[in-house]
């Protein structure tokens, strides 16, 4: 019988891990204080932001279709491909959560709803239901040949492991020795793990780290993509998942790989806003304006090369002109020397 425990959080991540936790936390706090200042910014951010996720975690199983039909089938098209019913269920889905996530929570029902809104108008008689026939968790190869990569727990015991599943995760996430950031990649490996249903699995996947996001008070994902930053980088996301189920059926698998794959998607994520949140802002400012609101406005230090990479058009010398009268009039602080220096503002907390 499987065992679900994440007590194993409190101390025993190395250290590392919770020091980029703590990171990805000042990012956060970074984030509402500028969400604060400018709100119709992050208006448009959202509404990118829902495309990327609905194309992005749809791609990732091989459901795809036009940028454009995507976009459409988002402010009301109707959907007429297999593939576009399958987007459209988790438009829906994810719609749903932003919408109603303070009002939701982690159980048997809430996440049998998602399966069911994503697959009732392509797989009406599996939706929402446990499987009923043994799955496997496929790898193919570029010769068209086939591995075993994980074999999941069995119909029959599905709704045992389930239950026990979500009681761990209520126990753990009472305790305030457990972060949430590392228990959220916990909880999803070991739901793909049992892959209780048919069908979906990974799409539900991640409809579920949205919500478990939202409800650990991190609402990043309202504006930048999870399921994009998933997509482009899926093979370490799989590799991740491969390492960290290896034992699982044992209870000897170790999670660090994705507890590090998932902070790694999270840093990035804020990365991408901040990334985003220039393109949008800086439009017709003068170019040493330009700068300083790149520096002034980064959530995360950025070296010069970072500065030259988003306004290629103003010369190496005008960035370091500004960059030094903004360390002489202490609006940003130095972190690093030489080709390593990086520069953060220096007056936000």
């Amino acid at each position: 019988m499987r065992r679900y425990d994440y007590t194993f959080l409190i101390n025993q991540i190395p250290g590392n891990i919770v020091g980029l936790t703590d990171i990805i936390a000042d990012l956060k706090s970074k984030e509402e204080f500028r969400k604060l200042q400018y709100s119709e910014t992050f208006e448009r951010l959202r509404q990118k932001a829902i495309i990327e996720s609905v194309k992005g975690s749809n791609a990732i199983e091989g459901i795809v279709t036009t940028d454009d039909r995507i976009r459409d089938i988002i402010n009301g098209s109707t959907p007429v491909t297999h593939d576009e019913l399958e987007i459209s269920g988790y438009k829906d889905a994810l719609n749903t959560i932003h919408m109603n996530h303070e009002n939701m929570d982690i159980d048997e029902d809430v996440i049998r709803m998602f399966h069911r809104m994503i697959e009732e108008s392509v797989n009406a008689s599996t939706a929402g239901e446990y499987k009923k026939t043994p799955n496997f968790i496929m790898e193919y190869g570029p010769d068209g040949s086939r591995r075993v990569r994980f074999k999941p727990i069995s119909p029959a015991n599905v709704s045992e492991n389930m239950e026990q599943l979500i009681l761990a995760y209520y126990d753990a996430r009472q305790n305030s020795e457990i972060s949430p950031l590392l228990l959220i990649p916990c909880f999803i490996l070991d739901f793909l793990c049992i892959h209780p249903f048919t069908d979906g699995n990974g799409r539900v996947s991640r409809l579920l780290t949205v919500l478990l996001l939202y409800l650990s008070g991190y609402d990043i994902v309202r504006y930048v993509s999870y399921e994009g930053q998933v997509n482009k980088y899926k093979a370490s996301y799989y590799e991740s998942l491969e390492q960290s189920s290896s034992g699982w059926h044992e209870n000897i698998n170790d999670y660090v790989p994705v507890i590090i794959n998932f902070l790694q998607i999270i840093y990035r994520c804020f990365k991408d806003l901040d990334e985003s949140f220039t393109d949008i802002s800086l439009k017709k400012a003068k170019k040493s304006e330009r700068v300083e609101s790149i520096l002034l406005g980064a959530i995360v230090p950025i070296s010069k090369q970072d500065i030259l990479e988003k306004v290629p058009d103003i010369s190496v010398k005008t960035i370091e002109l500004v960059l030094s009268k903004m360390l002489k009039d202490n609006k940003i602080k130095k972190i690093g020397t030489y080709k390593d220096a990086r520069y953060m503002r220096n007056n936000m907390t």
